[in-house]
């Protein structure tokens, strides 16, 4: 399964971090191709999410679930139907005594790109879905590049260069 994984720090305690990771349907407003979020339930372990994603011509609805909510460390969770998927946000003291807190983000995901509901799609007939997947990773990338930034700015207060690592392994 290929895997994508985005790391930076933030300047803001780790109870901070966690707040703002758990209110996924803000996620909304941090990203360009994630356009709505439907939330059933409190937010932990449980909740289920309905997630409306639309890019180029394509719009593409899943559903995940949290699985595992350890405040204010961890937030597991998969996606139940579309896309076989999971991933977890991770929130680490990452302090220094001569400084202001901070904490290290971690947030990965591993998905099969084969196991994408096709009748979700409407694909045209001189597309495959190897090509979207292959156009699509570039954008995924990017814009989990674009979130973990925009979410560092609403946790200080303030947009800054922020060094966000992003690795990707095809092979998983």
């Amino acid at each position: 399964m290929p895997v994508i994984e985005a790391r930076t720090v933030v300047r803001a305690p780790p109870d901070a971090v966690f707040d703002l990771l758990v209110d996924f349907p803000g996620y909304a407003g941090y990203s360009e191709y994630l356009q709505s979020v439907d939330r059933r339930g409190s937010g932990g372990a449980g909740t289920r999410y309905r997630l409306e994603f639309g890019w180029w011509r394509f719009s593409y609805a899943v559903r995940s679930e949290v699985l595992a909510v350890e405040r204010p460390h961890r937030i597991d969770w998969q996606i139940v139907d579309g896309l076989d998927a999971q991933g977890f946000w991770r929130v680490e003291d990452a302090s220094d005594a001569r400084e202001k807190p901070a904490s290290r983000i971690v947030f990965r995901v591993s998905y099969a790109p084969g196991t994408a509901d096709l009748g979700r799609l409407d694909l045209p007939r001189v597309v495959s879905l190897e090509t979207v997947v292959d156009r699509l990773r570039p954008v995924i990338e990017a814009e989990v590049e674009r979130v973990v930034e925009r979410v560092v700015a609403d946790l200080e207060g303030t947009r800054r260069s922020v060094s966000v690592t992003v690795e990707t392994d095809p092979d998983g």
